[in-house]
């Protein structure tokens, strides 16, 4: 059945997909953007996409902050659902965590208030993995809904912690409020190809890798996920109730940096890419210049495992290959001349 749905940060990478496929299902969207000059550039990403044109006119923006409370009351009125999807997400970390880790609480805190405010009941929250396995090690060799991330361990980041903190005063918001109907979407490293050129930090890795960026690349791993697959999560679990007080891993693979540097080679042999591994006392070294790569040091020698047996029990998850979204990745940025 069609709904109303709204959808914050609509104009994210992830977001933008997830509006997406919201308008070709036959639902209204109403989206925020903290700038409103951006809706314009909304419009323009999903309207050569959308299955039936006309239906972007089932979309409407509204300008939000996170961080005050003006016109959330309003917006959300007469919604059906929530898709809480802003957060920020950086390449390299803040000088002061609490930059990073307020604005994700009081965001979430503030979006679900409203929702409780205006009678919308069910919602659907962006989390991620650094919510799950970030400064932990899990017995069983892989990790699963039932992990958090240690944010007392010194290597816990302050991405991590924001992720974190916001999902648990999520459900702790639930879990004051029973009427509202929470599920979470925890995915890893979001690739695939978006829909405009204003793409999240994520595709920067591919971005670099490309461009010929690093001469060496870390020893460390990703869990992958496709950005399509991510937006379909988000919209299959409106309609499925057994996807209520769940928290849903959004992973296709676990796949080494090396892995994702030769996947480039093969499809762009004439690019200089790099394959090789830096030892890790190089980067380590090269941290105490760099914020962006002291910001991977926790991470050298894990390529962490995630468990999707619930996602795909409960959304019928099929992921798509970690190596065609890679190349489909790299594929946009080269035709769009963006490399």
């Amino acid at each position: 059945m069609p709904q109303t749905v709204f959808v914050t940060g609509a104009t994210g990478y992830v977001a933008k997909h997830v509006v997406l496929q919201l308008l070709d299902a036959g639902h209204t969207v109403i989206g925020s953007t903290r700038a409103p000059e951006r809706e314009a550039e909304l419009r323009a990403a999903l309207g050569p996409h959308l299955q039936t044109p006309g239906t972007i006119d089932n979309l409407s923006v509204t300008a939000l902050d996170l961080t005050r409370d003006d016109g959330w009351a309003d917006a959300v009125s007469g919604a059906d659902a929530l898709i809480h999807t802003a957060s920020p997400f950086p390449m390299s970390q803040p000088k002061d965590e609490e930059d990073l880790i307020r604005p994700a609480i009081d965001g979430t805190r503030r979006a679900l208030t409203a929702a409780r405010d205006a009678g919308v009941t069910r919602v659907v929250l962006t989390s991620s993995v650094v919510a799950i396995g970030q400064a932990v090690t899990p017995a069983r060799g892989h990790f699963d809904e039932t992990d958090w991330s240690d944010l007392t361990h010194p290597t816990a980041s302050p991405y991590a912690k924001s992720k974190t903190l916001a999902e648990q005063a999520a459900w702790d918001f639930a879990g004051e409020h029973p009427e509202l109907q929470l599920t979470t979407i925890n995915p890893g490293l979001i690739i695939g190809p978006p829909l405009d050129a204003h793409f999240g930090t994520s595709i920067k890795i591919v971005e670099r890798l490309l461009k010929g960026s690093d001469p060496m690349l870390p020893n460390m791993g990703f869990s992958v996920v496709d950005v399509r697959d991510v937006a379909k999560m988000h919209v299959d679990a409106l309609t499925a109730p057994e996807s209520v007080g769940k928290r849903l891993i959004a992973v296709a693979d676990s796949i080494w940096f090396r892995d994702i540097a030769q996947t480039l080679v093969d499809a762009y042999p004439d690019r200089k890419i790099a394959t090789r591994v830096a030892p890790d006392v190089v980067m380590r070294g090269l941290a105490l210049f760099d914020k962006s790569i002291k910001s991977i040091v926790p991470e050298l020698g894990r390529c962490p495992k995630f468990s999707t047996r619930l996602s795909r029990e409960v959304l019928g998850m099929d992921f798509r290959d970690p190596e065609t979204s890679i190349r489909e990745t790299a594929a946009y940025l080269v035709d769009n001349g963006l490399v």
